[in-house]
């Protein structure tokens, strides 16, 4: 048996989180998940100001911070915190790590940005699997594409004898596939256990989301949110696994909290495709087998498909979002008063939106017209307006026209935010399908 913790499941999680991880019981392995599509843009962006940038810095203060630790109980890690740059990220941790001989390896081969044009002239078309168009059509305005590699270049490395092994672009499931594979020698068509290794990883993916955070179910008897642990998968050479926490921190491990972190961004729960594998979650048997400890068995899978995804991301224009508050008596109408005088300002200046979009928070911001109609009593409404153009100019003119408001429209009303709203660049997300003969993941290792 291996003990995989997570303790990290996106980039501003928890900066304790890992290193209560690590020091609270023992451990094989700490796995830390760092990357959305967005944040590889953001990273792409930062590092084309700066070299040695396009990574997640947060990681490598961590490492730091838990060198000692790391060192002396001899905990691997795994973490996808090498963004666009993951050499420079592994340099940044030797450093941070104060200790020699400590094998480092990199997963690098995911960004095909510098490669694109290639592919399309060889006819793959990286077509939108939102749309079906082909990347060609927004090619120039393309920031980013990273391929999502699966575990099997991560138990590579670490049958290298990687302590630490820092990726790219990698799914977030193969982060703890990635070790059992390696532990167990698992067959890299054995699809049944992949499939179980894979769940594994999404159930602990989003941290504390399966132990008791964000949970629906009786949330008011969660002990000790403030003090939260972490998952711990408890991993079996059979495919069998525990998910639980260590002791003394609160939270809760239940089938309940558990059941809703396996539902999150499910597709179709019988083919959840990845690069290692296809996992069947209506395979999945549940047991609470110990107060917070929930134990997998029956998982089963299928063969992985011939390609891998890309998550390309480019630019879409401009948007502003600003907010008034209005305040009792009448506050809803007051917003809704003054969300029609700034759309007819606007109108009169004759400025041009692809889309403009109010909500009422208070009232109806979550749920829309599902929400109803609020208590003519109800204390304050917040109006929060946003526009989207191609064009950066009516976005611009759009976020001077806020303010007036506060004496030019209904009364008993102040700002929400700091000043004029901000113009910022819309990233959007082309997600693909690329052939897996086209990319191949580059591994290494470095000692420090």
């Amino acid at each position: 048996m291996i003990r995989i913790a997570n303790g990290q499941g996106f980039w501003g999680d928890s900066l304790e989180a890992p290193l209560d991880q690590i020091r609270r019981g023992p451990l094989d392995y700490l796995t830390l998940d760092y990357l959305a599509e967005v944040t590889m843009s953001i990273l792409q962006k930062q590092r084309s100001r700066d070299p040695s940038a396009g990574y997640a810095r947060d990681f490598v203060e961590m490492v730091g911070r838990g060198a000692a630790d790391i060192v002396a109980k001899n905990i691997r890690i795994v973490a996808n915190a090498g963004g666009v740059n993951p050499e420079a990220c592994r340099d940044a941790v030797a450093k941070a790590l104060h200790h020699p001989g400590v094998k480092i390896g990199i997963v690098a081969g995911d960004d095909i940005l510098t490669r694109l044009d290639d592919m399309i002239a060889r006819g793959v078309e990286l077509k939108s699997m939102d749309t079906g168009e082909p990347l060609a059509s927004i090619r120039p305005r393309v920031q980013s594409a990273n391929v999502y590699f699966g575990a099997a270049p991560i138990a590579s490395a670490l049958a290298l004898g990687a302590q630490i092994v820092i990726t790219g672009r990698t799914t977030d499931t193969g982060l703890v596939l990635g070790p059992m594979m390696h532990e167990f020698r698992w067959a890299r068509d054995d699809w049944d256990k992949l499939a179980a290794g894979t769940i594994a990883g999404h159930t602990v993916e989003c941290g504390a989301q399966s132990t008791g955070g964000n949970c629906q179910v009786d949330w008011q008897s969660i002990p000790d949110f403030a003090g939260i642990g972490y998952p711990i998968v408890e991993a079996e050479p059979d495919g069998t696994f525990v998910i639980t926490k260590h002791k003394g921190t609160g939270g809760r491990v239940t089938v309940a909290s558990v059941k809703e972190q396996l539902l999150y961004e499910m597709g179709d729960p019988h083919e959840y495709i990845t690069p290692d594998c296809v996992a069947d979650f209506t395979t999945i048997q549940l047991e609470q087998c110990g107060p917070d400890r929930v134990r997998f068995s029956g998982i089963q899978g299928k063969p992985a498909t011939n390609f891998y995804k890309v998550s390309i991301s480019y630019s879409a224009g401009f948007k502003a979002v600003g907010m008034l508050a209005y305040s009792w008596p009448d506050a809803y109408a007051k917003a809704q008063a003054a969300d029609r005088i700034l759309r007819e300002r606007l109108d009169r200046l004759g400025l041009k939106f692809d889309a403009i979009r109010s909500e009422f928070v208070g009232v109806n911001a979550c749920h829309g017209s599902l929400a109803g109609e609020p208590s003519p009593d109800i204390a304050e409404v917040g109006l929060r307006i946003g526009v989207r153009s191609a064009y950066r100019t009516p976005v611009e003119r759009f976020t001077k026209e806020i303010a007036p408001l506060a004496l030019n429209g209904p009364p008993v009303v102040t700002g929400l935010g700091s000043g004029r709203p901000k113009v910022e660049e819309i990233v959007a997300y082309w997600p693909a399908l690329i052939p897996k003969s086209e990319v191949s993941p580059q591994i290494s290792i470095q000692e420090t």
